[in-house]
């Protein structure tokens, strides 16, 4: 699964994968009660079916029910979105990055939010020389 396989979800089917990747695992029925004006349950087993044909889950049978799981590491997701996030709206740019959620959040930051994000400058700032 490619980075360009991840944006090409449709809504549903990345609102199921939201869900997969936040509980780690679902059933169509967990599924189902998260997603926000949900569709019926057989739609939800259908979508949960075509994300298994395209590889983004698998499942496991556990008692009279499936168990979806998601095929690629949360960690490697996580990474992937970032950098289409990334390249698409900030253009590349990590200052671009850092000042946007500074200024999204700057009353909410925490003097210890802005501590930590110092430090993590100067970890990177270090690790580049």
């Amino acid at each position: 699964m490619s980075q360009t396989d991840l944006q090409n979800l449709s809504r549903r089917e990345r609102q199921i994968m939201d869900i997969i990747y936040r509980d780690a695992k679902a059933t169509a029925q967990e599924v189902m009660e998260q997603m926000p004006d949900p569709p019926g349950y057989s739609t939800v087993r259908t979508l949960l079916g075509v994300l298994e044909r395209k590889g983004y889950v698998y499942h496991k049978r556990k008692s009279y029910h499936y168990v979806y799981y998601p095929t690629m590491p949360a960690a490697e997701a996580r990474s992937t979105a970032l950098e289409h996030l990334v390249d698409t709206f900030f253009q590349g740019s990590a200052t671009r990055v850092v000042s946007a959620l500074i200024d999204l959040k700057q009353k909410k930051l925490s003097p210890e939010e802005f501590q930590e994000l110092k430090q993590l400058i100067e970890k990177a700032e270090e690790e580049g020389d």
